[in-house]
């Protein structure tokens, strides 16, 4: 995300004189909503190196449930998992989900700290336990013409230390902890939706991998009242309609989504403390 700052900066602004709260960014936890009041702050692109991340070499849902509908079958020749990761249950969606759109945002720099956080080559991992729901979820929207495009999954613990030491700040980013809760436990994703097919006038800013967005109201990791899960104002009616079918497939699933960002979704044990897993991404 370009300008940080600047959006920062404008959305206090926003919020003050119309008085309402920004939700804060659940970057692992939910941490406690900003005040109306609070002063505005510049936040900076981080310029510094991306921290070492494990390679191979070096809020309670409701049960899932026991049967899913049938899915894609599995991408033929997926490359294996680490041995560490699969001790500790992990398993590249793309074994689950055989059209799901892999688009790992913090495997780039289009993201709101700036630099490339995961490495180039980072999987979508997930636990086993998100499994049944996300093959409930990608089954039924593959019967609407639409594909889930994730854009995070498993964070290892060293990436969620350096976001909050560019953004300092828990009301936006959560502050790391002796535990590995939502993201930094493979029991959350960041997902969105796309056509299974593009259209011939897809804008070029909504193409993902031959695919076509949809209007979701805003991008991923948008700092602003808008990205609430349920918010009216400011968002289309058609925005509106697309995050209600992306919340009613992964509640399907046994998904629930986190109030504060449409795109965020927790699965069974998302909230419970864990030991930090540590698994390489690739």
């Amino acid at each position: 995300m370009a300008a940080l700052g600047r959006r920062m900066l404008a959305l206090l602004l926003v919020a003050a004189s119309a008085g309402c709260t920004p939700a804060p960014a659940s970057r692992d936890e939910v941490a406690s909503p900003v005040p109306s009041s609070a002063p505005a702050t510049s936040i900076q692109r981080s310029t510094a190196s991306p921290p070492p991340v494990p390679t191979s070499s070096s809020r309670r849902a409701p049960a899932v449930p026991s049967k899913a509908p049938s899915s894609a079958p599995p991408i033929a020749g997926t490359p294996a998992i680490s041995a560490k990761a699969r001790a500790a249950g992990l398993i590249d969606v793309r074994t689950i989900i055989s059209d799901a759109i892999v688009d790992l945002r913090y495997a780039t720099a289009d993201n709101f700290v700036g630099v490339r956080l995961y490495p180039t080559d980072a999987r979508c991992l997930v636990h086993q336990s998100m499994a049944p729901g996300l093959r409930t979820a990608a089954a039924r929207l593959r019967g609407q013409g639409n594909v889930l495009v994730f854009w995070d999954c498993y964070r290892p613990h060293a990436v969620q230390v350096h976001m909050f030491e560019v953004v300092p700040d828990p009301n936006w980013v959560a502050r790391p902890g002796p535990f590995a809760t939502s993201h930094e436990a493979a029991r959350s994703v960041d997902v969105t939706l796309a056509q299974a097919a593009t259209s011939p006038g897809c804008p070029a800013a909504q193409r993902v991998q031959g695919h076509c967005l949809l209007d979701m109201g805003t991008a991923f990791d948008d700092f602003s009242p808008r990205a609430q899960a349920f918010a009216t104002s400011g968002v289309s009616a058609q925005a509106q309609s697309h995050r209600a079918r992306l919340r009613t497939a992964m509640n399907a699933g046994g998904i629930t989504v986190y109030s504060g960002e449409w795109w965020h979704f927790d699965g069974p044990g998302s909230a419970v403390k864990r030991p930090h897993l540590d698994a390489p991404l690739s």
